[in-house]
């Protein structure tokens, strides 16, 4: 295992962070059963290796995710780490989704509580969820930056917002990241998303860079993952045979097909951080040394011939979940693109 990260800046603004970042929300159950003493040790052998980048919701196993990260870094200098927490998703007693809620009040409410879980007295990066539609962003954002005011909040971020709503972000506060799915199967964020965020200074923290387990995994889809269009029917067997593609070009550059699509993600810009989910140490190894494949233009040219953009099928959400996303909405709603 390498011992160090690149490090990289979110946005203008924002703090640096290494690259790449640890997801943790399948370390509380999204994907299938964990243990928890292998979920500690995922996240000590990430910042053991120069880790630093800690990505959560508050929402995440109901707030079990938070107490985790707080049991690993109990023995640890909380200055050592960047943590970076989503609010505002809300839950039913089934586990499953019942809305959003972004409002004032509502976010320093879930602030106190995601305070008080990760035992700290700030968090670096809060950002909300999902768009709330009966709330201007507007409002949220300015929330947030009262919350920066007093210190308890370091940076503002964004998930899952189109160009325009990231734009009115903008002109309230510093927005520092937008967290969007973004891999060789989702390149929905090229059309427009990307250039805003570039044009304003905004990093994008990409998730779903291994498209749940789509590029790299194994086995049959637990969890969250058998919900998902790109697994089912076939849907799936199209978008394996699409991963397959990178079998030759992962072989030649003495990589995993997850090393090199790791790889892509770091090497569409600076201004990019790939957030890699992990539950078991060997795929920390397997993120980490993701930093020594160097993708050169002739290879990431490469790459587009064998996974042309829209060639995955299926959409990324069920149905009912794609609704949602602001980062999907063209002309008051979300779109059906060329991967459904």
């Amino acid at each position: 295992m390498i011992t160090s990260f690149e490090t990289r800046t979110l946005g203008r603004t924002g703090p640096a962070v290494s690259s790449p970042g640890l997801g943790c929300m399948g370390l509380s159950g999204a994907y299938g059963d964990v243990d928890e003493d292998q979920s500690v040790r995922v996240i000590h052998d990430y910042l053991d290796a120069g880790g630093t980048l800690l990505d959560t919701g508050d929402f995440y196993g109901a707030g079990h995710n938070e107490t985790l990260i707080a049991r690993a870094l109990r023995d640890r200098s909380r200055d050592d780490v960047i943590l970076s927490v989503k609010f505002g998703a809300l839950l039913n007693p089934a586990g499953g989704m019942g809305g959003i809620d972004t409002r004032p009040v509502a976010l320093q409410n879930f602030l106190t509580y995601s305070l008080r879980r990760l035992g700290t007295d700030h968090v670096d990066v809060y950002r909300p969820a999902r768009l709330d539609p009966a709330v201007p962003i507007e409002e949220t954002v300015g929330a947030i930056a009262e919350l920066v005011n007093q210190g308890l909040v370091r940076h503002i971020g964004l998930s899952e917002v189109g160009a325009e709503t990231i734009r009115r972000a903008a002109a309230v506060a510093p927005i520092c990241d937008v967290q969007l799915e973004y891999s060789v199967l989702s390149r929905g964020i090229e059309d427009e998303i990307l250039d805003t965020c570039r044009d304003l200074g905004i990093g994008i923290t990409a998730y779903g860079v291994l498209g749940r387990g789509m590029i790299g995994g194994t086995g049959e889809p637990t969890g969250g993952r058998a919900i998902q269009p790109r697994f089912q029917g076939d849907n799936r067997a199209h978008n394996e045979a699409l991963v397959a593609r990178l079998e030759e070009l992962a072989r030649a550059k003495g990589a995993t097909i997850a090393q090199l699509a790791i790889a892509w993600v770091a090497a569409r810009g600076d201004d990019l951080v790939p957030v890699i989910g992990a539950r078991r140490p060997d795929q920390v190894t397997t993120m980490i040394d993701s930093a020594r494949v160097v993708l050169e233009q002739a290879e990431l040219d490469l790459i587009d011939e064998l996974i042309p953009p829209g060639s995955a099928r299926g959409d990324r959400y069920p149905t009912r979940y794609m609704a949602d996303l602001d980062s999907e909405r063209r002309s008051g709603t979300y779109a059906i693109s060329s991967e459904s």
